[in-house]
């Protein structure tokens, strides 16, 4: 998780660290939570389209 977490940290950059490590955190937890066998890369592409929601959703002064 320390990688996924710190690829999208360098990709999201207006996004806080922690925000980021939540993220990936959570999309751990819900794979699991779901049953799903949980891979790094599962965890990427769901934490990425979550933050993708993120900064998408900022209002044009915050982005």
């Amino acid at each position: 998780m320390e990688l996924v977490t710190h690829r999208l940290a360098a990709e999201f950059l207006t996004v806080p660290p922690s925000t980021v490590a939540r993220c990936v955190a959570d999309a751990w937890a819900c794979g699991q939570h779901l049953g799903l066998d949980v891979t790094a890369e599962i965890v990427e592409r769901v934490a990425r389209e979550r933050l993708l929601g993120m900064v998408n959703s900022a209002p044009p002064s915050r982005r």
